[in-house]
């Protein structure tokens, strides 16, 4: 049986996307075949498709990773999974097209009140948000945070789960409608990476903590920006570095880590989400902040799968600030 999906058969802009029958993926032993409700669109299928990052196989290439749906097929070896069961997934490959392969072992149940819509805009962000502030820094009560790229999915994510451990979070972000963006998932204030003042963000940041000395730690997703959130972090704090959104993150001396007493700490999601047990313990939590409203989660923003190259522009033009999903 043929199904669509969205692929593209050389690298270039979202022009290159186009809907195409592609084979039904066969089911194997230790997963499962998903029928997709909802696929999540993530900078990285960008990446990809721009030819950014290596892709195996020859074309057409299918993007995606993550979504949700319903089990359709069920393959050997797999244990308590069945046909029929609402299902997420955070990384599996091929996702955009309308029946995905799925390991077990990334199975992820959906709560009865979580739609898909919103499982798909809340696991790959959510989950790299929940590994951020509990283990790449354990934030804890009285923190004084700043978040990069506050207005994205991420950092809105970022931004709410420091406020329940009771930090107090400053952003930063491109302009005035993405800093009522952040203030509105809840930072306590919010300063623009270049706004006409005489000072940069890092001192302003600085002048924002309550010492004057900088803040506890920087999470920073930008990568060109690094040697600034050293400049913005206090003395033994710490900058978490985990993206490139800006380009590539200047080379850091050792030598200058020692002379500040500054921890420089890298963070990938998929070195803390290595068992399936961590991704469904982790996606419980934040579905059950999601569900008592602790939790906000702004709509998504729906694109019919076949106007894939439409919400590709979309999150290209860096305008949108909330989640982009994709429907078949």
């Amino acid at each position: 049986m043929d199904l669509k999906a969205l692929v593209f058969h050389e690298f270039g802009g979202p022009e290159v996307l186009q809907i195409n029958e592609v084979t039904d993926p066969a089911i194997v032993a230790g997963s499962v075949v998903v029928r997709t409700r909802a696929i999540g669109l993530n900078f990285a299928d960008i990446y990809r498709r721009r030819g950014n990052y290596h892709l195996a196989g020859k074309a057409p290439w299918i993007l995606g990773y993550e979504g949700a749906g319903i089990v359709e097929r069920v393959g050997e070896g797999v244990e308590g999974i069945r046909v029929g069961d609402r299902v997420g997934f955070a990384d599996a490959p091929y996702a955009n097209a309308e029946l995905v392969s799925v390991s077990a072992d990334r199975v992820i149940p959906l709560p009865p009140d979580v739609s898909f819509e919103m499982a798909a805009a809340i696991l790959l962000q959510g989950l790299t948000a929940h590994y951020l502030a509990n283990d790449s820094y354990p934030v804890r009560a009285g923190d004084e945070v700043l978040v990069h790229a506050a207005a994205g999915g991420v950092g809105q994510l970022l931004i709410q789960l420091c406020k329940l451990k009771g930090a107090r979070v400053l952003g930063l972000t491109s302009s005035e409608e993405k800093r009522e963006v952040a203030l509105a998932a809840g930072a306590d204030e919010v300063l623009l990476y270049e706004d006409g003042a005489d000072r940069d963000w890092a001192s302003r940041a600085r002048d924002w903590s309550r010492d004057g000395n900088g803040v506890n730690v920087v999470y920073d997703s930008v990568g060109t920006t690094l040697m600034d959130s050293f400049a913005a972090v206090r003395m033994k704090g710490s900058v978490v570095f985990y993206g490139m959104a800006g380009g590539n993150p200047p080379s850091v001396d050792p030598r200058f880590l020692m002379d500040s007493s500054k921890t420089l700490t890298g963070g990938d999601l998929w070195n803390h989400v290595t068992t399936r047990e961590e991704r469904v313990r982790r996606s419980s939590e934040l579905f059950a902040d999601l569900s008592a409203g602790r939790l906000r989660l702004d709509i998504p923003r729906i694109f019919a799968l076949s106007d894939g190259a439409d919400a590709h522009r979309l999150m290209e033009s860096r305008l949108s600030t909330g989640k982009i999903v994709l429907v078949p």
